[in-house]
């Protein structure tokens, strides 16, 4: 199976290595690592990596925990192969390309570029998160793996930003601008394994990729909720 693995580390020569090693000699099979920040002398790096479904976690956890100065942020399963920003522009084409099917066609294929387990475009009333929430939003379209009703957080969706309800669960939202339009994404808590919250990069990335398919969109945009409910 394909698992996402959070690190924070030095950012210094050979700790790097010192991570890729570890990996290897837990049973990893490393497919491809993601830069997502550098800062004040530290990184945050997500290896995606092939790992035997007999093999125990917990191994590979106590490997990186022992090297100097490394966190683990996070595992978690990741659905599909791992993706890179260079496909967003292929994604915003094929919504150009179908922009009757546009938003469908962001919901289905975000979560496999944010490592997500699933996600929908809801209509979210502006003062909803002062009133409770409490799933009460107009779903207009949901993924394939998202539950029935989606349980979706509390936001009022003026920015995109990311957030974590109190069962663990980590979300991403991000506004279309249109009507309480909101794209919300959602990475499951699951134990044994525990997923990393959304990194800053990955909300900018979702709040391009909404911000783009809501100038191609357009007026389309507006048909997205209750007259077109499918959830």
């Amino acid at each position: 199976m394909l698992l996402r693995v959070r690190v924070t580390l030095p950012d210094r020569p050979g700790t790097l290595g010192q991570v890729a090693r570890t990996l290897g000699v837990s049973g990893a099979d490393i497919v491809q690592v993601v830069v997502l920040e550098r800062l004040g002398g530290r990184a945050v790096d997500d290896f995606t990596v092939v790992w035997p479904g007999a093999a125990r976690v917990e191994r590979l956890l106590a490997g990186l925990a022992a090297i100097p100065g490394v966190r683990v942020d996070g595992v978690w399963r990741a659905i599909g192969a791992p993706t890179t920003t260079g496909q967003d522009a292929e994604l915003l084409a094929q919504v150009a390309g179908n922009p009757a099917e546009g938003v469908a066609t962001l919901v289905d294929a975000v979560p496999g570029l944010l490592a997500a387990d699933w996600a929908v475009a809801a209509v979210v009333p502006l003062d909803w998160a002062s009133r409770g929430g409490g799933g009460t939003a107009a779903v207009g379209h949901a993924s394939w793996r998202a539950p029935v009703p989606p349980p979706l957080p509390e936001v009022t969706p003026l920015r995109a930003r990311s957030m974590t309800a109190h069962g663990g669960t980590h979300y991403a939202v991000a506004p279309f601008g249109r009507a309480g339009l909101v794209l919300v994404v959602a990475r499951e808590h699951r134990e044994p394994l525990a997923a990393a919250a959304f990194h800053a990069t990955e909300v900018d990335r979702l709040a391009q990729l909404v911000r783009a398919s809501a100038v191609i969109l357009g007026d389309r945009l507006d048909l997205v909720g209750p007259p077109s409910l499918t959830a």
